[in-house]
């Protein structure tokens, strides 16, 4: 009786597996550094630190570069985790109103609301609710006016921080699921809108694209300036979410990743 795998064959297959998991291995040691070397949300930074990261000779990234000098001063960068879209837009809209008490209750009511709404879409409630305490939390510790240090230092404790960007993962996807009808014409692949929101939107460390945005901003009624960053002609494009709002949050997308922006 002959095997159905011959030796090498098996040896292939074990070299495959060993080079896969050298892979994960390296991948590994890169997130951990990353983790070890840059803060979940930084300092705000001059904007002059952008043209560090490129070449002289990047005329294309330079160009863009200039462009955002026009319009900007200062940026806050985020760990390049898969979650900076989150914790880009957590921060900056507590930032932006830790002085402006009514938008600070008139988020409060929608953030103790929408715990009801995504038990009503569907989510287990003792699932969600230590991420919604802690969101809360953190709403009432702005209402006592805190330094912007304070707020930092919340963001860069992991465990309140994650809790947060779990909280508007749930929320992005809660939204999107009650407006199904619009947003599954977004969604490619044939998926339907809830099986796109349990493998692209609620996971941890899944990127983000113009679907996230536009419904985590609908979602809290919030406005969102994106400037895009990458290899086209000519400047920076941006894009507000939603259309014809105020915005008073700031993004800069580069291919992969959201920092904070400040006029």
């Amino acid at each position: 009786m002959t095997s159905e795998h011959s030796p090498q064959a098996e040896l292939e297959g074990l070299n495959c597996l060993a080079y896969d998991e050298a892979i994960i291995a390296q991948q590994d040691i890169i997130q951990q550094e990353v983790a070890n070397t840059t803060p979940l949300v930084s300092d705000r930074l001059d904007l002059s630190v952008l043209q560090t990261e490129y070449a002289e000779e990047d005329t294309v990234y330079q160009l863009k570069i200039k462009d955002l000098y026009q319009k900007y001063a200062f940026i806050r960068k985020t760990r390049p985790d898969g979650n900076c879209f989150y914790r880009a837009f957590g921060f900056a809209h507590l930032e932006s109103i830790l002085d402006d008490g009514r938008e600070l209750q008139r988020l409060k009511a929608a953030v103790a609301r929408s715990k009801a709404d995504l038990v009503n879409d569907g989510f287990t409630e003792f699932t969600i609710e230590d991420f919604h305490n802690t969101f809360m939390d953190l709403i009432e510790l702005c209402e006592k006016q805190p330094s912007l240090q304070e707020l930092l230092d919340c963001f860069n404790d992991h465990n309140m921080s994650d809790y947060v960007v779990v909280y508007l993962r749930l929320l992005t996807s809660g939204y999107l699921q009650r407006e199904q009808g619009f947003f599954q014409f977004f969604v490619e692949g044939g998926r339907s809108i809830k099986e796109f929101c349990q493998q692209e939107v609620e996971p941890m460390y899944r990127e983000s694209d113009h679907i996230h945005i536009i419904a985590l901003a609908q979602a809290l009624n919030v406005c969102i300036l994106v400037e895009y960053m990458d290899r086209g002609e000519g400047g920076t494009v941006n894009h507000v979410f939603p259309e014809g709002g105020d915005p008073k949050i700031f993004l800069l997308y580069r291919p992969g990743h959201y920092d904070i922006l400040y006029k």
